[in-house]
């Protein structure tokens, strides 16, 4: 193996990454090294790529960025069991500390002293990249690797859209970046009556229709109160909020039916407003959802594509790379769905 790898790296406090030859990690007793297929582009990176104030309080540079991967075991820490070198694997993103009382319980997705790969440590946006075996997930061979890239985000959207019993609910979801997306089709996929997905980008409106979306509303053009009265419905049953927007949830909140369910992933801004006459006369449940489920979120997304879930309609580009910049680009213009970089050199 050699001594030293590509990686992007954000090297400084300041708009950009680059690419860099850095030295290949070393994994610890418990952790596995993975040589990496392919790195796909999430929005946490477009934040560190652009230097905004969450990445400003968060990241502290030099780092190489990634947490979306797929890729091979290619050494193994001393103390791991139960892998082989070879095997392809994605990984969970949230490193936890296996001994507060909520991993203890069993409820991982809520550890308050969480690690995120590529934020908090060095992640996979490189040739190789180091994780705890702990975190591992075993990629079925009938799944592309293209597709596996992005199980992470896939959980994201999994973890909230499951989160309620949706056979035959009326679904309202505000926000159709990719995790929205995703989560529009799974709500198809398990026996959703409608599934409205409100945004203002066209394009990923259409790539939701493509997913499941039985009716989109681009909120310049039209409103969600139309769209209720349009579908002839009192209101929805489940909210899933995927926009980060204060005024989309609080739209939200007033095309609720009594007594509905929200689930709120989306990050709003500090100091947003709630109209919470909404919440308490309706008897609103709200629940926040963060991450993925450890590791139930992950089996149930992989059955989900074994059984012919659509997540290939979420996929729009998958690029070399060294087109890297392009693939940002992209990711800030609103232009596509996911974007996955390539690193074997075999497209």
């Amino acid at each position: 193996m050699a001594a030293s790898m590509r990686a992007l790296v954000k090297d400084k406090a300041a708009e950009g990454i680059v690419m860099r030859e850095v030295a290949v990690p070393e994994p610890g007793p418990n952790e596995v090294l993975v040589e990496v297929e392919k790195t796909a582009i999430c929005g946490t990176d477009l934040h560190i790529y652009k230097w905004d104030d969450w990445s400003q309080r968060t990241i502290k540079p030099p780092l190489v960025i990634g947490h979306e991967f797929v890729g091979r075991i290619s050494k193994l820490g001393t103390a791991v069991e139960g892998y082989e070198l070879g095997e392809r694997v994605s990984a969970e993103g949230h490193v936890v500390c296996g001994v507060c009382r909520n991993c203890k319980a069993g409820k991982q997705h809520l550890c308050p002293n969480t690690i995120g790969i590529g934020v908090n440590r060095d992640g996979a946006f490189a040739e190789y990249v180091t994780v705890p075996a702990t975190n591992l997930w075993r990629i079925p061979d009938a799944i592309p690797s293209e597709l596996a890239a992005f199980f992470d985000p896939f959980g994201n959207a999994a973890h909230c859209a499951l989160q309620f019993d949706l056979i035959g609910e009326d679904v309202l979801i505000t926000g159709a970046g990719p995790i929205g997306i995703i989560a529009a089709g799974i709500c198809r996929h398990v026996g959703a009556r409608h599934v409205v997905i409100s945004d203002i980008n066209d394009y990923r409106l259409q790539l939701a229709r493509n997913m499941g979306a039985s009716h989109t509303i681009n909120v310049k053009h039209e409103s969600i109160a139309g769209a209720v009265k349009g579908l002839g419905i009192d209101g929805f049953d489940i909210g899933l909020e995927m926009s980060g927007n204060a005024n989309a949830f609080n739209d939200m909140l007033h095309s609720m039916f009594h007594g509905g369910r929200i689930a709120m992933l989306g990050l709003m801004p500090n100091g947003s407003g709630v109209d919470w006459d909404q919440v308490i006369f309706k008897g609103l449940q709200l629940h926040g959802i963060y991450g993925r489920r450890m590791y139930e979120t992950w089996y149930k997304m992989t059955q989900m594509v074994l059984s012919g879930f659509p997540l290939q309609n979420t996929l729009t580009h998958h690029i070399p790379i060294d087109e890297f910049e392009h693939g940002f680009e992209l990711m800030a213009s609103g232009q596509c769905g996911k974007v996955v970089c390539d690193w074997s050199g075999q497209l």
